[in-house]
């Protein structure tokens, strides 16, 4: 029988126990897509997924402008590295690794950590309590990718209600999300318009710049990777810095752990990617280019296909106590930013600014705990993205 995917509302930070059933008994099943045509193969089991993630036979290209079954109620249109296949996807890719690359990542860390003291600095001129989603969660990685890119952070409010909408799976109106795309991307249009005539010394800028034996970047993939970038760049990291929080504060020991051991948070870091999901569901549909088999399954040609790292990341053939976060894990593979073609080009930005602001907070903050019982904290809902909606603390002691 086919299920309806996904099996349950996303509950906090829990997976639905199906995921777990699956890895064991059906690693690939049928499932039924809120959205789209027909079915899709969910694919659950970490070696299956990673060989999915890397076969180029699984098509992100294929599913654009077409009704697939999908997470999502608008057809997903060209986002460029995100819906590209090679050869495209690398010649994109390689022309925004120039941009991109460690050394720009390096000379952000100074920038980071100076947006993270000034943000803990408001918030502790508040009194001993906050809003820490609204203080630290979300403008953290809102200023840095603004930052990064050169987007005015006074435009951030309404982008952000934009993409509030693009990355709803629950949307009844669909012009709502389709007037959200045309608003985001005519603001690109401007934006990139400016810098073209004015570079400066940011992301867009670069990209603009950007070459390689002759080859740039055409007006349209410049706009599909702002907007991109933008989206992923704030997007994830604000709510993974907020589920992260709350999973420490509400998990005491673990908490006190990094207060008592600050050199083992990036190795907890790891483990929290690995272990508390961010994805509600899964996030991409792939069409299969060619006939092939995962897990045993015999995937036909233009079938759809549906890879979930997070539950992944929970297989018990691959990490011991999968569901416990461990922060002495030895061995760590975690696939939380994909593998192969995919892999998120802004992973290095993400650790940087979560581990940025952890050690801030674990720093200044030793005290810190929830200002209200674990269970009343309130969740988005709806969202492609878990996060909490808002996260209360309050601490005694000031700096440690």
């Amino acid at each position: 029988m086919t299920q309806a995917y996904p099996f349950s509302p996303a509950q906090r930070l829990e997976m639905d126990p199906t995921y777990a059933w699956l890895r064991d008994n059906e690693p690939v099943t049928r499932v039924r897509m809120p959205y789209g045509n027909g079915t899709a193969w969910l694919v659950t089991r970490y070696d299956d997924v990673k060989a999915g993630l890397s076969d180029l036979r699984l098509s992100r290209a294929a599913a654009v402008g077409k009704d697939v079954p999908r997470s999502r109620p608008e057809l997903e249109e060209p986002m460029s590295v995100l819906s590209a296949d090679p050869p495209e996807h690398s010649r994109l890719r390689r022309l925004a690794a120039k941009a991109f690359n460690a050394r720009q990542m390096e000379r952000m860390r100074p920038k980071v950590d100076a947006i993270v003291a000034t943000l803990l600095d408001e918030m502790e001129t508040g009194g001993s309590t906050a809003d820490l989603a609204r203080s630290l969660c979300w403008p953290m990685p809102t200023q840095v990718i603004c930052e990064l890119l050169g987007v005015p952070y006074a435009d951030t409010e309404r982008i952000r209600a934009w993409v509030t909408h693009l990355v709803a799976m629950d949307s009844t109106d669909i012009t709502v999300v389709k007037q959200a795309r045309t608003s985001v991307w005519n603001y690109f249009v401007e934006l990139i318009s400016r810098r073209r005539a004015e570079p400066a010394e940011d992301l867009l800028s670069h990209l603009i710049a950007a070459r390689d034996e002759g080859d740039r970047l055409s007006e349209s993939e410049l706009i599909s990777f702002g907007i991109t970038l933008l989206v992923a760049g704030y997007e994830t990291t604000a709510n993974s810095l907020g589920n992260f929080v709350f999973h420490l504060l509400a998990n005491r020991h673990l908490w006190q752990r990094l207060v008592d051991e600050p050199e083992i948070l990036p190795a907890a870091t790891e483990e929290m990617l690995r272990a508390l999901p961010i994805a509600a569901t899964g996030l991409f549909t792939r069409i299969a280019t060619a006939d092939l088999e995962l897990g045993g399954v015999l995937i036909r040609e233009g079938d759809a296909v549906v890879l979930q790292p997070t539950s992944a990341n929970r297989d018990a053939s691959v990490f011991e106590h999968p569901d416990e976060v461990d922060f002495d894990r030895e061995v760590n593979p975690h696939i939380a930013f994909g593998f192969g073609t995919h892999y998120c080009i802004g992973a290095q930005l993400a650790r940087l600014e979560l581990t940025s602001a952890l050690s801030a907070l674990l720093h200044r903050f030793p005290a810190l705990r929830l200002a209200v019982p674990a269970p009343d904290v309130p969740w988005r809902t709806g969202q492609l993205v878990r996060g909490v909606e808002s996260l209360p603390v309050t601490w005694t002691e000031g700096r440690g």
